[in-house]
């Protein structure tokens, strides 16, 4: 079982992203005060392993993810999947595809990090998420208990 290791929230285009201890999470929404949240959206909330980042000796936030695990290799994680986060459920939507940008961070990361940015989310059950919660894996179409519950 993998854990939340950093929260960011993004407080305006290409801004640095803000660290946090935690978020509250809004159905169909995104993160409570970071702009790439947006209703409908199946890139509410994008999540990427702290190990892949340590490959690249790359700090946490710097490709703009909202959630850095570790513990869980998210390049596996599939669409339709739900991850129960804190209080919150997340869905797995679409891998997040390295962008020209990746190539401002580091030149040739746009290529390097092909098929393992990340995987993009929405939020399909509002609640608190915290830095160290667990982040339980499960199947699409499965019942997640709230195991987490609010703080």
């Amino acid at each position: 079982m993998g854990r939340v290791a950093n929260l960011f929230i993004a407080g305006g285009r290409r801004k640095p992203m803000k660290g946090v201890d935690r978020v509250v999470a809004l159905t169909d929404r995104g993160f409570e005060g970071c702009i790439h949240g947006r209703q409908g959206s199946k890139r509410q909330v994008l999540m990427i392993d702290q190990e892949t980042l340590g490959e690249f000796d790359l700090p946490p936030g710097v490709l703009r993810e909202n959630i850095t695990t570790v513990g869980i290799n998210v390049a596996e994680l599939k669409a339709g999947q739900q991850l129960a986060i804190g209080g919150a459920v997340l869905e797995v939507t679409i891998p997040c595809e390295p962008c020209h940008r990746m190539d401002e961070i580091q030149m040739g990361l746009q290529y390097a990090l092909k098929n393992r940015r990340g995987v993009l989310c929405r939020i399909i059950e509002g609640g608190r998420i915290c830095r160290g919660d667990a982040i339980e894996v499960r199947e699409e179409g499965t019942a997640i208990p709230n195991v987490g519950g609010a703080r």
